[in-house]
C-alpha cells in the first residue's frame, strides 16, 4: 500500500526527471540568497553548477551528472545535502527523494493514529486475527480476532506491548524482561530471518523517523540489552517484514498454525499484521472453535 510517483518522467529513479528538476531548482536561487554577489559578470541567473557543488559537499562533476541524467540513484546523505543547498520546502525536499527512489525522512514523531479509513476496512475481515503496530513496532491497535487467538494485550502494561522488546528481552535492570504481546507460547518456524526482519524494520524506521525520541530509546536499549540484537543491528541490513509462519499453542483448542502478513500504510509505516489459518484446513477448524468459545463466554449487552 506504499505511495508511488505515478507523473510521466518524475517517478523514483528517472534521470531526466530528477535532473531537470535539480536543475530548474538550481537556476531559480539566486546567489543573493545563499550570500554570494550577484554582480554583472554572471551570465546565471541562479547558481552555478560549481557553486551548488561547493554548497553540498559534491564534486561538480557529480552535479553535472545528475542533471544530464547520467546519475540516477543519489544516496539519501547526497539527496539530503542538495536539499539543504537549494534551500527547498518540505514539500519539495519530499519531491527530490520521491525521485531518487527514496523514502523521504519524517521530522514528526512516529505515528500512533490508526486512519479512519483504514479502521474501517479492518473492522470489516470479520473474523480474522489482526492488529496494527507502530514503525517501531509498537502495538497500538488489535481487533476481537487477536485477542480470541494470542489473548487480550489490554492485559498487559503498554510498555511491554511491543513486538521488538518480546522478540529481544533485555536485562532485568530495565524492568521490562520478558515483555509480551501473546498471553501464552508462540512458535516462530524461521526465528533467524524473522528477527533479522524486525530489525532491518527498525534500521529503516530510523531513517524514517530521525528525530523520534521513543523510537531512539527503544533501539538504545536493545542494542545494551541484548546481544543478538546489537549484532544484527551492526549488521546494516536494511529490509521489511512481510510474511511469517507460526503456531500459536493456543490453551483451549490446542496448537493452530497460521501464516503471519505483514502490510504497510503508506508514509507513516504503520504495520498491519494479517494471521489466518489455511482453508479447509484443522487449524482453521481449530481457530473458529477458539471464536466460537470466545462469543459464547461473552456476556450479552446491557440492555
Amino acid at each position: 500500500m506504499e505511495d508511488m510517483a505515478t507523473n510521466e518522467g518524475l517517478g523514483p529513479g528517472s534521470g531526466a526527471g530528477l535532473g531537470a528538476t535539480i536543475r530548474a531548482w538550481r537556476e531559480r536561487l539566486s546567489p543573493s540568497a545563499v550570500g554570494l554577489p550577484s554582480g554583472r559578470s554572471r551570465r546565471a541567473a541562479g547558481l552555478r553548477r560549481e557553486e551548488l557543488a561547493e554548497r553540498a559537499g559534491v564534486s561538480v562533476d557529480y552535479v553535472v551528472r545528475l542533471e544530464q541524467g547520467r546519475s540516477t540513484a543519489p544516496s539519501a546523505q547526497v539527496v539530503a545535502s542538495l536539499a539543504r543547498a537549494l534551500q527547498l520546502t518540505a514539500v519539495e525536499r519530499e519531491h527530490l527523494y520521491r525521485m531518487a527512489g527514496l523514502v523521504p525522512p519524517n521530522d514528526e514523531p512516529i505515528p500512533d493514529h490508526l486512519p479512519s479509513g483504514v479502521h474501517r476496512v479492518l473492522n470489516r475481515l470479520g473474523d480474522v486475527a489482526v492488529a496494527v503496530f507502530a514503525a517501531d513496532w509498537q502495538l497500538i491497535w488489535w481487533n476481537p480476532g487477536w485477542a480470541t487467538l494470542l489473548g487480550d494485550p489490554s492485559d498487559k502494561p503498554p510498555e511491554e506491548r511491543n513486538f521488538a522488546r518480546e522478540r529481544f528481552p533485555i536485562g532485568s535492570g530495565d524492568g521490562i524482561r520478558g515483555a509480551r504481546i501473546a498471553s501464552w507460547p508462540v512458535l516462530v518456524r524461521n526465528g533467524a530471518a524473522s528477527d533479522l526482519a524486525i530489525v532491518s524494520d527498525l534500521r529503516r524506521a530510523t531513517g524514517r523517523f530521525p528525530h523520534d525520541v521513543r523510537l531512539a530509546e527503544l533501539i538504545r536499549q536493545l542494542t545494551a540489552g541484548n546481544g543478538t540484537f546489537a549484532r544484527l543491528w551492526a549488521s546494516g541490513t536494511v529490509g521489511a517484514h512481510r510474511e511469517d509462519r507460526k503456531t500459536v499453542e493456543h490453551p483451549e483448542v490446542g496448537p493452530v498454525d497460521v501464516d503471519c502478513d505483514v502490510l504497510t500504510d503508506g508514509d507513516s509505516d504503520l504495520k498491519i499484521v494479517i494471521l489466518t489459518a489455511a482453508p479447509g484446513s484443522s487449524d482453521e477448524a481449530r481457530l473458529r472453535r477458539a471464536m466460537a468459545r470466545e462469543s459464547d463466554s461473552t456476556p450479552a449487552p446491557a440492555l
